[in-house]
């Protein structure tokens, strides 16, 4: 009886024992579909993130793409003023940080892309600023005459239209004498007595001439004639004339009626002989005298020459007076084209009655 006692005991430790291994096998397997669970979580969070983490990056970059066109889109405004001058640029607004300093808590970028526009040009505005010339080295005097006046009014116009100081010699007693005075005075020019004088070589002066051999009245009295013709005149000088300006009686005369009437004389030096300038030393009156003659030659470049050699006296001795005629058909634009410039170039530009008063 005590056989059967031990072998239950014995099949009841052996049921236990299976129990306990069935329970722990249990156990070992929840234990690893746990442990496959949480693998299985951490592996999906950490691919969430990654994907977020693109997402983000993507999402920068096209944020700055959109500031990179913002930057460029955006003008920049120079403006230059009279007073302090002053550049002002368009600055990128506070709460649009540059990518530098970009928080990665941004905004998701929208779904539908920014086209990209082309870049503005760049405006600059800019006031006008006046800048004072400096001021030229005065170079001399220029002072232009121009004879033979009269003889028609079609020659005499082109000279009427430059602008600048000019004295005109008008001779007397031709059909157009008087009208020619006229209109260089309404011009705003200077008008004097182109006085016809007897020249070495026998060539005829015109009308109203004065001639070696005649007496001081009649040479006064043809002075006077003159004057009443064309005046009001500034001054006289002398139309051909060589045998006369070599003539002392004769200039005396001629010299007296001038400082008598105020006008002053201007010799044109047909002659080197000419002894105006002596007589007017003993009489003390003071007279101008001519240094150049412009249109010894009828073309441009020869004029042009001739007005460089004035320029030249000028330099040196502070005054060059040059003379040209109404018939050369290239001296008015020559000098209208020289006007222009002589001024920016130093030169003063007179009249005859500016030098001697």
């Amino acid at each position: 009886m005590k056989k059967p006692v031990k072998r239950r005991k014995i099949a009841g430790k052996t049921v236990k024992r299976r129990k306990k291994t069935k329970f722990s096998d249990a156990l070992k397997a929840f234990v690893l579909v746990g442990i496959v669970v949480a693998v299985s979580a951490l592996l999906s969070c950490a691919a969430i993130m990654i994907h977020s983490a693109m997402n983000k990056e993507s999402e920068i970059i096209v944020q700055d793409d959109k500031e990179e066109e913002d930057v460029v889109s955006n003008p920049i405004v120079v403006t230059i003023e009279t007073t302090p001058v002053k550049e002002t640029v368009k600055e990128t607004p506070k709460d649009n940080p540059s990518p530098s300093r970009r928080s990665t808590r941004e905004e998701p970028a929208k779904s539908a892309p920014v086209p990209v526009q082309p870049p503005a040009p760049v405006v600059t505005t800019v006031s006008a600023v006046i800048t004072p010339k400096e001021p030229v080295e005065n170079l001399g005097t220029l002072v232009f005459v121009i004879d033979d006046a009269g003889n028609n009014l079609r020659e005499l116009e082109p000279f009427l239209n430059i602008s600048g100081p000019l004295t005109i010699a008008v001779l007397p007693g031709l059909p157009h004498s008087a009208e020619a005075a006229k209109r260089i005075r309404e011009a705003g020019k200077e008008v004097i007595l182109h006085q016809p004088m007897e020249a070495i070589g026998g060539q005829e002066p015109g009308p109203c001439a004065i001639y070696t051999g005649m007496g001081a009245s009649e040479i006064r009295a043809i002075l006077a004639r003159n004057i009443a013709e064309i005046g009001p005149v500034k001054g006289i000088n002398n139309h051909q004339g060589s045998k006369v300006t070599m003539d002392t009686e004769a200039m005396k005369t001629i010299l007296s009626f001038c400082a008598e009437n105020k006008l002053y004389y201007l010799d044109s030096r047909t002659t080197a002989e000419t002894v105006v300038p002596a007589v007017a030393a003993q009489m003390g009156i003071k007279i101008a005298e001519r240094n150049i003659f412009i249109d010894n030659e009828q073309n441009k470049e020869s004029m042009r020459r001739y007005i460089a050699g004035g320029l030249l006296r000028a330099q040196r001795n502070g005054l060059a007076v040059m003379i040209g005629h109404t018939w050369s058909p290239d001296l008015a634009p020559l000098l209208k084209e020289e006007f222009t410039s002589l001024a920016d170039q130093g030169y003063t530009i007179k009249k005859v009655s500016d030098i001697i008063n």
